[in-house]
């Protein structure tokens, strides 16, 4: 007998479901997790189901049965490799309705129509819904379509339906030349990169020397952690992966003695000359960690000067400007959403209604500011440009990072509100390490809400990163598939999985790939299900082999086969470096944030100790080490002379692992307890590239590279 409670139960579990919410997962201990039905209803609310309490359900179920059939067709379809593809067409049965116009406008402009009878169409399922009857037809479209963006439009009674309709290679692009096969790079952050003429982190031009150094030693690309914009004063969060922006560069990294205007540009020129600046810069550079306010004030009234004597120009010096705007229209909305937070000093969730639903008139922000916003993207677009030209010049690259998500404050969210869904977090649920599982505190994307606006912020952001990248790494690519929400009112813990429409991703990096020339890479570390996995080898997105994550206590097995379709590295920047994880600082750190007790350390520590003893055993038997007891220096060797002779496609190389740094960038979940995204290199940019030690291992993986490719 079913009760009143177990019905209302199966309900809501069949309302998620119809809403692509799992009702259950399986935790890294591969037990089954029940979603909470309070997450539940929190999570269909944020999804647009009208449910508050449980009364609600029954009519939300039936009105969410209804809308699904009465969608008379998915607004994305998918076209592989110009094959054909049958369009579900969802009619509810009505004997007037005989014919249906179809037309389809090409990305090129070119267009098709054609009439279909309906009764000379398959029909592929039928269902009752609420009293009406619908049938699902099968409506061919021309084959051959070409690769790219194109508009099906469906009229009929009266009626007009449309999709967007992506027509994709099926695999990613790769360099398919022998060369190109078996590339190798250095990984730097940014922020942490300096030299003698950086004021405290790196910048745009440093980071050109970087990949200059590199190219010539033989590397394919330098890697660093995302570039884009950062709220640097209020609110403040220098995290690279919660920008302000995917679509806006940070303007910390703009070198200001290149902006062309500083030449005409006296009072730039005066401030920066003068004996405080000076003293200030000076201060910067001799602290070990970055100090992003005061860099970006410093670099804001240098550029606030610069924009000022740029806008005075005459209008024809101008015009290269004028056609970036033309090009990335979004700058504009861009700058006023910033100038706005500025005039407010608050979040923009707590602007007045008006300008939260973004009707700005004159007067809603300072025109000064919103200038100075303008002219920073421009001349970060243009460093950036000339950064990435040069590096291809070198027969090199540049090896970018998408984030997963953006600041809750950000201007994506602000103007892109369809595409997010608010009052959620994204997250991950407890495994062995964060055992009570994680709130990353930003909005995931809403599965229906990106395929409405046909993905536009989506390729708008892929296509920001692939004009100037070789390699894109997506950041969490599993989110693809599904992705763990949290809502605001409950405990990470307590988060239940969202599905998403994985192929209409991967046909966007498919698409854009190709265009730009760009391989991808997905980030797919942690719990991560093997139908991802095999997604991301159907469409040519490289794997990451991380080696510290492929370790056995098995001397003869100690590691695993490095997979050729991948980017191989010792670690990333939320592990410990190559010298932390040999010491087990990591282990020691997470003891004093209570992530391991005593018992569970010691557990751990001689887990490590058992680990170890197995890699530097299995680099003797390989040949790569003389000593199975050689010290973290001769197995850091033999461990990069092992990537570097195998498959993979790509090798990373840390350079702080080239000197044995043991502090880490990043120790996940922590934010005032450890500096992380601050601290800078030990060595500047002079320093490491004639330290013998760099040279001598990064020349030996180039030979290794070279030797092995075909």
């Amino acid at each position: 007998m079913i009760t009143g409670v177990s019905r209302q139960l199966q309900q809501l579990r069949a309302l998620a479901r119809l809403y692509g919410v799992q009702t259950a997962y399986y935790d890294a201990s591969r037990r089954r997790k029940q979603a909470s039905p309070d997450t539940l209803l929190l999570a269909l609310r944020a999804l647009g189901a009208s449910v508050e309490t449980f009364r609600d359900i029954p009519p939300a179920l039936r009105e969410r049965r209804r809308s699904l059939w009465s969608q008379s067709v998915e607004p994305v379809q998918v076209a592989w490799e110009g094959a054909p593809l049958a369009v579900e067409l969802r009619l509810a049965e009505n004997p007037g309705l005989k014919r249906i116009e179809c037309h389809l406008e090409l990305e090129t402009g070119e267009s098709k129509s054609w009439s279909a009878d309906l009764q000379d169409l398959p029909t592929v399922r039928a269902a009752d819904v609420e009293g009406s009857r619908y049938l699902a037809k099968s409506l061919p479209l021309p084959e051959g379509l070409p690769w790219g963006y194109h508009h099906l439009t469906l009229e009929a009674l009266g009626k007009t339906h449309q999709a967007l309709v992506i027509s994709a290679p099926l695999a990613a692009y790769l360099p398919g030349a022998a060369a190109d096969q078996r590339r190798w790079g250095v990984f730097l952050p940014l922020y942490a990169l300096h030299s003698q003429r950086s004021w405290d982190g790196g910048n745009f031009t440093d980071l050109e020397a970087l990949v200059s150094w590199a190219s010539d030693l033989g590397g394919g690309a330098v890697g660093t952690l995302p570039l884009l914009a950062s709220f640097l004063n209020e609110p403040f969060d220098p995290s690279p992966y919660a920008p302000a922006s995917r679509l806006a560069w940070n303007d910390l990294y703009i070198d200001v003695t290149k902006a062309p205007e500083l030449k005409d540009c006296p009072e730039a020129q005066s401030f920066l000359a003068s004996g405080e600046t000076l003293q200030e810069l000076e201060a910067l550079r001799a602290s070990p960690l970055m100090d992003y306010r005061q860099q970006m004030a410093i670099k804001r009234k240098v550029l606030e000067e610069l924009s000022r004597c740029f806008f005075i120009q005459e209008p024809e010096q101008r015009q290269p400007f004028q056609r970036y705007l033309e090009s990335y229209p979004h700058v504009v909305d861009y700058a006023r959403f910033r100038a706005i937070g500025e005039q407010q000093q608050r979040p923009w969730h707590q602007w007045p209604q008006r300008l939260r639903d973004g009707a700005l008139a004159p007067g809603d922000y300072d025109d000064a500011t919103m200038r100075y916003y303008l002219y920073g993207q421009w001349l970060a677009h243009q460093q950036i440009e000339a950064l990435s030209a040069e590096a291809r010049a070198h027969g090199s690259g540049l090896y970018l990072d998408l984030p997963l998500g953006v600041h809750s404050d950000s201007y994506d969210v602000w103007h892109e509100r369809q595409a997010f869904a608010l009052g959620i977090s994204g997250g991950a649920p407890p495994d062995g390490f964060f055992t009570k599982g994680q709130k990353w505190g930003f909005p995931p994307l809403h599965p229906e809400g990106i395929r409405q606006q046909g993905y536009r912020y989506f390729i708008a952001s892929i296509q920001h990163h692939l004009r100037h990248a070789d390699l894109l790494r997506i950041d969490h690519v599993a989110g693809f598939h599904r992705l763990f929400w949290v809502p605001h009112e409950v405990e990470a813990r307590d988060g239940v999985y969202v599905r998403y429409h994985p192929e209409e991703f991967y046909a966007i990096l498919s698409l854009e790939s190709h265009r730009h020339r760009a391989a991808i890479v997905g980030e797919d570390l942690g719990t991560v299900p093997r139908y991802v996995r095999s997604s991301m080898g159907r469409h040519q997105v490289l794997r990451m082999y991380v080696l510290q994550f492929q370790l056995d206590r098995d001397r003869r097995r100690a590691l695993r086969p490095v997979p050729r379709a991948c980017v191989a590295s010792l670690n990333t920047h939320d592990t410990p470096t190559f010298a932390g994880f040999w010491q087990g600082l990591d282990l020691h750190s997470r003891l004093d944030l209570g992530l391991l007790n005593q018992s569970e350390f010691d557990a751990e520590q001689e887990n490590r100790r058992e680990l170890l003893r197995s890699l530097a055993g299995f680099f003797q038997d390989q040949g790569l080490l003389q000593e199975a007891d050689a010290g973290a220096e001769a197995v850091l060797s033999a461990a990069l002379a092992f990537l570097g002779a195998s498959g993979a496609r790509f090798v990373l190389v840390n350079l702080e692992d080239l000197w044995l740094e043991t502090e880490p960038q990043n120790t996940p979940g922590t934010v005032e307890e450890r500096p992380n995204w601050r601290r800078k290199a030990r060595y500047s940019l002079e320093e490491l590239s004639q330290m013998p030690q760099v040279l001598g291992i990064l020349e030996s993986v180039n030979s290794l590279r070279k030797r092995n490719r075909g």
